[in-house]
């Protein structure tokens, strides 16, 4: 994909390291969404006793980047203050995970044009599909599938899941999606409440996906969306 069909950086996110001290970037394309957590498949990897495996999301939305606390133990602060539900992103704020702080920023011309043509270290939105959240806590959130299996789980402090929904229903975990020969497939994982596509229940056998499909994990709602 060239730099012209690429969808545009509009902003970075900048953490120190906790073991190297090293500082880090993060640039986010319009559209994409990041994971911060302890675990390392988030985007943002902070090694830090007082961050969540699965700690918090950042996603993109109606032209502002959102950020969701997912159940953490011990919370997200924005300019000090703990949020309770999405927060709107603006230029020149601190998010804190309780000591670990990541800056948030918008893009200068040139950060803009440097991030484009490096393409590595850059966030960006629909890869081979998402999951779009449609109810709940994190309703409206995008949850881009980036991996060729993830796990999908209750939010809990300790959780090891690729995707955390803060929804008590939800087992732990509750379901998997893999990616074969380009297709999503989705399999319930012997949950409490059950796994379903556009109302009807699918278990461990799975179920391949079709853009526009509604997933339901116990009570949260999901739209799919291919790539």
């Amino acid at each position: 994909m060239n730099a012209v069909n690429q969808p545009v950086v509009l902003a970075k996110l900048s953490w120190q390291d906790p073991q190297t001290g090293e500082t880090r970037d993060l640039f986010l394309q319009e559209g994409g969404s990041a994971s911060i957590g302890r675990l390392d498949n988030n985007e943002i990897c902070i090694k830090e006793q007082h961050v969540s495996r699965q700690h918090a999301i950042i996603d993109y939305r109606d032209g502002v980047f959102f950020i969701t606390d997912n159940d953490s133990a011990n919370g997200v602060f924005i300019n000090d203050e703990r949020i309770t539900e999405p927060y709107p992103l603006i230029a020149g704020d601190v998010i804190r995970l309780y000591v670990p702080q990541i800056k948030f920023d918008a893009v200068t011309l040139e950060e803009q044009q440097y991030a484009t043509e490096r393409i590595t270290g850059v966030v960006s939105g629909i890869r081979r599909g998402q999951l779009i959240i449609a109810s709940g806590l994190q309703e409206g959130t995008t949850i881009a599938l980036r991996w060729d299996s993830l796990r999908v789980g209750r939010a809990t402090a300790n959780a090891e899941w690729e995707i955390c929904l803060p929804d008590p229903s939800v087992s732990r975990p509750h379901a998997r999606m893999d990616y074969v020969d380009n297709n999503w497939i989705v399999y319930d994982l012997g949950s409490s409440n059950g796994t379903f596509v556009n109302g009807s229940p699918i278990n461990e056998k799975g179920r391949v996906l079709h853009d526009g499909d509604q997933i339901t994990f116990g009570t949260t709602l999901t739209l799919f969306h291919a790539g």
